[in-house]
């Protein structure tokens, strides 16, 4: 690779072949998941990323290249660090939990990736083709906003969300316990 046009090319087919892995991915989630809403919501993403594949193939036809396979590992890491946690026997809920994160974790790679594609196509004044990404990438954006609605309403069945200066009546704690701190925003007025 010596050119910005092969490192484009090459930017293209690592995403054809991450949205290859996730419309089977996206299955496999819908089918684990419990939440009727969840499902739906992996069900709906899964034909949206048929449609990405479909945006993508028309770039390379715009650009008169033809597609190259390409392993994307970014992706492939993903799919087996979910392959990895099924072999835990984990719960039902945990399941869900997981399926999310899994989800999150896609949707933010993918975003990345096409914000760079996207950038690449302009300087190299594929206006056409960045605009085929950039619908791909509302989606991305749309799809990852959705799971960060799931995840405040997706928790483990022992786990109890109490926000960060809310006074709590925990006066007596029978068993051990064990904390997870996730901050995804500063506190407001620090």
């Amino acid at each position: 690779m010596q050119t910005g046009h092969e490192l484009f090319i090459h930017g293209l087919n690592d995403m054809m072949d991450a949205e290859h892995q996730l419309v089977d991915a996206l299955e496999e989630l819908a089918g684990d998941s419990s939440r009727a809403d969840l499902k739906k919501a992996f069900e709906q993403h899964r034909r949206e990323t048929e449609g990405q594949v479909k945006r993508l193939e028309q770039c390379f036809e715009l650009l008169g290249e033809e597609s190259e396979e390409t392993e994307c590992h970014g992706i492939r890491g993903l799919v087996a660090e979910k392959k990895a946690f099924g072999e835990e026997d984990p719960s039902q809920d945990l399941i869900d939990v997981f399926n999310v994160g899994a989800a999150i974790k896609a949707e933010s790679y993918e975003i990345c990736e096409y914000e760079s594609l996207i950038d690449m196509a302009r300087e190299m004044k594929h206006a056409k083709v960045a605009q085929l990404l950039n619908q791909n990438l509302k989606e991305e954006k749309a799809a990852l906003k959705k799971m960060e609605a799931f995840s405040q309403k997706v928790k483990p069945k022992d786990m109890v969300i109490v926000p960060a200066g809310t006074p709590h009546k925990f006066s007596q704690l029978d068993g051990p316990i064990s904390y997870a701190i996730y901050r995804f925003e500063a506190p407001q007025g620090k």
